[in-house]
């Protein structure tokens, strides 16, 4: 599904793919972890064990959305649809994926900064971020596959840039939604969302404000992530804040761009924020919103607000 030309280049940022339309890739901070040097922000936040996350894509290259900010190559996008007759069975994308992050880690069993019980754990990850590259509701089994996760005592993170509220629907009708529910919030309004997910959906404000109307009615973790790119979306507090009230998620991160990937060719290094910036907008959001800074980790220039720390950490799959 997916053209050579596009695995090709892939390939060489550290992605490894499996089946037809899914890949893997090691976060820089699953390897510093198996290092002993530190965990990332969800691990700091939720207390999942970084080490033994893979982080994965279901739907590679395929999305509603051109972000100005996504690490992707948005400008090769496949399309907006994988055929339910085509795509790979559930099973078969989380064995492909397990089989794959092994591959990956396994130039690490040998460094003596890491410890062998440690790298043999994080052979058998309990944590899917399902989030790398491409929208994850646009893979027709999502929910079986979430479900297979569950059964298997593992924990799921899926992140949704809110272009598909009817799958989400259909995730919740049946019992299928992930440990903790993503929704992608790139902009305070109209204009700015057009410039900044240069969405391929007609209408994409008014489909992704029904996705926000929807977040409260959905049973699981909810979280709205910002990513805040200087010059651009760093404005209109109130229009950031009534996203927020409207959907009422259990947290919201707000983050800065990070100029990494294919994001480079669309953005520069200075339109990264500083940690200090991140908290200003935080600490202005959370007095307008009501929530509370919970946490942050200056060194991912990102911060968390919330209501109260003590339901921060994830307790069951």
């Amino acid at each position: 599904m997916i053209p050579k030309k596009i695995i090709g280049a892939l390939e060489k940022q550290g992605y490894k793919f499996v089946g037809k339309h899914s890949a893997v890739k090691v976060c820089l901070w699953c390897k510093k972890n198996l290092r002993g040097e530190g965990e990332c922000y969800k691990g700091q936040f939720y207390g999942i064990d970084s080490s033994r996350c893979c982080q994965l894509s279901t739907s590679v290259e395929f999305c509603h959305n051109l972000c100005l900010h996504c690490w992707r190559p948005v400008e090769y996008t496949v399309g907006k649809e994988i055929p339910k007759k085509e795509a790979d069975k559930p099973g078969d994308v989380i064995n492909g994926c397990i089989e794959a992050q092994r591959k990956l880690l396994m130039g690490f069993k040998g460094n003596l900064k890491v410890s062998k019980e440690k790298f043999l754990k994080s052979q058998e990850p309990n944590q899917f971020a399902i989030s790398l590259s491409g929208e994850p509701t646009l893979y027709p089994y999502l929910g079986e596959l979430i479900s297979l996760l569950r059964k298997k005592g593992k924990t799921s993170f899926v992140v949704t840039n809110g272009m598909n509220p009817k799958k989400l629907k259909e995730l919740a009708r049946k019992k299928q939604l992930p440990t903790q529910l993503y929704l992608s919030v790139n902009a305070p309004n109209e204009d700015l969302f057009k410039k900044m997910t240069r969405s391929t959906v007609k209408n994409g404000w008014r489909v992704f404000n029904e996705t926000v109307k929807l977040f409260p009615k959905l049973k699981t973790r909810k979280v709205f992530r910002f990513t805040i790119v200087k010059g651009y979306n760093d404005k209109d507090l109130e229009g950031y804040a009534k996203i927020v009230n409207t959907g009422k998620p259990d947290f919201v991160e707000i983050k800065s761009y990070m100029a990494v990937g294919f994001s480079r060719q669309r953005l520069k290094y200075e339109d990264m924020l500083f940690h200090e910036e991140i908290r200003d907008f935080s600490k202005k959001l959370a007095k307008i919103t009501g929530l509370k800074i919970l946490d942050e980790k200056i060194d991912s220039r990102v911060v968390l607000l919330g209501k109260s720390k003590k339901d921060m950490k994830i307790r069951k799959c």
